[in-house]
């Protein structure tokens, strides 16, 4: 009995030694991710040239190039300097999607006024960032590439890699008050 509580004692202490590190496993990128990055490089830039071709065939409009990659003219543009909204604010917006060829995906009517809370809530990164270069009363023009839209997913209407154009109107920027903001 002596020898079986040795035999015990000693197989506890060996089993509740200390876990050995193991070395890193060295994995090489596989050929996927290097395939990945020149299809995207390539459909990024055959959506450019789509793009570029939209505002070159547009006499009417003077687009400007947003620092987050999608182009814009406006429609209506604020002269009062009314509010602009930031973080947090509640707006309503109006807002209608087209393909390229100008041909409606989701009317204004079908989609009704937007409440959004900026930063708060999901859109679309596009719209995420274009609703904050607009005033109050302003109507908008965007010109999204599909990775500032849908991207690969698409959607139920959208094809997936699908550049888009965006009417958007800025009805109303309720702010935050000192209070809220805390």
């Amino acid at each position: 009995m002596r020898i079986y509580s040795l035999f015990l004692i000693a197989g506890l202490l060996i089993g509740c030694s200390q876990p050995e590190a193991r070395k890193p496993v060295v994995r090489k990128t596989s050929s996927f991710m290097s395939e990945s990055i020149e299809r995207n490089k390539i459909l990024t830039k055959a959506e450019n040239q789509l793009l570029q071709k939209k505002i070159e065939g547009d006499s009417l409009h003077q687009y400007l190039n947003s620092e987050q990659g999608f182009w814009y003219y406006y429609e209506r543009r604020d002269t009062l300097n009314g509010p602009m909204p930031e973080t947090g604010d509640l707006i309503v917006f109006n807002y209608d999607v087209r393909d390229l060829a100008e041909q409606v995906i989701f009317s204004e009517q079908e989609l009704g006024p937007q409440s959004y809370t900026v930063d708060k809530e999901e859109l679309i990164s596009g719209l995420q960032d274009g609703l904050k270069l607009m005033r109050e009363g302003e109507r908008i023009t965007f010109l999204f590439p599909s990775y500032k839209a849908y991207g690969y997913a698409g959607s139920e209407r959208i094809n997936p890699n699908q550049p888009l154009i965006y009417k958007v109107e800025l009805i109303k920027v309720n702010k935050l008050t000192d209070n809220e903001k805390n």
